[in-house]
């Protein structure tokens, strides 16, 4: 299999254990809450390993930026759907970017070979 195929499958379960992991934050109650407080560390031990293999292979800057954007939009969406916290305009609007952003670096940047 091709390994930046296999990097972009690991970065994409480093960024669900991320997002899992902080939702369960949420849930850990300030750490009050033992279950939710392991999971939060076990979910983001597991995300850091995942990038740190993808590491490997994309260049760092170009993967923490895809897993840092891609993580607060998808935690922004979970906070809105099983939060119910709400959602701005301009909250919207830099969801928006951020998600133009990946798409953009993902496209137009020579910094990664497709």
């Amino acid at each position: 299999m091709n390994p930046m195929l296999i990097a972009y499958i690991l970065l994409a379960l480093a960024i669900v254990s991320e997002v899992t992991g902080s939702t369960f934050l949420v849930k850990s109650e300030g750490f009050t809450q033992l279950v939710p407080s392991i999971l939060v560390v076990v979910f983001y031990v597991i995300s850091f390993y995942l990038l740190s293999q993808v590491i490997k292979t994309i260049p760092l800057g170009v993967a923490y930026a895809i897993w840092g954007g891609v993580g607060i939009v998808l935690t922004a969406l979970i906070g809105f759907l099983i939060f119910r916290q709400s959602l701005d305009l301009a909250a919207l609007i830099g969801i928006a970017l951020i998600i133009g952003g990946v798409i953009v670096m993902n496209i137009f940047s020579k910094t990664v070979g497709h």
